[in-house]
């Protein structure tokens, strides 16, 4: 079954300080589905990020929601179209009050950065080389070790 759109909810502390992080990258805000308590931000034609406040976030599961700031529960990969553009995404999101726990991933074949929003959302812009993306890494590659390249 095909998947046609992805929508990534996000609980936030401060709804107008996440909306202001993420249209700092250069998203924009579907007014159609903001109010009070959420807002939907525009990533592309089928990826949308959902920032519900905290309480609104709680209608929808009966689970604890995970600290961001302590706690990781899931890092969201987006591929960009290039090494600088990863990084230009990466220094846009720090200009917003991103903050980066770790340094640049260089796999040669792959270059990525990890970035938290101002709630500790971790985001992981990345470039993977066509080539590779195609045929699959080079032998003794691995996504965990740069230095195997």
């Amino acid at each position: 079954m095909p998947t046609t759109s992805i929508f990534v909810n996000l609980p936030v502390a401060d709804l107008d300080a996440a909306k202001n992080f993420y249209t700092a990258l250069g998203y924009t805000v579907n007014p159609s589905f903001t109010n009070d308590d959420a807002a939907s931000i525009v990533m592309s034609d089928s990826i949308y990020v959902m920032l519900l406040t905290k309480p609104f976030f709680a209608t929808f599961t009966d689970k604890k929601i995970v600290d961001a700031q302590a706690d990781v529960q899931v890092i969201n990969a987006i591929g960009l179209e290039s090494r600088e553009a990863v990084d230009e995404w990466a220094e846009k999101a720090l200009a917003a009050g991103g903050a980066e726990p770790r340094g640049a991933q260089d796999y040669g074949f792959m270059y990525s950065r990890d970035i938290e929003d101002v709630d500790g959302h971790i985001w992981e812009p990345m470039w993977m080389d066509p080539a590779t993306a195609e045929s699959g890494p080079p032998d003794g590659a691995s996504a965990q070790s740069p230095d195997a390249v």
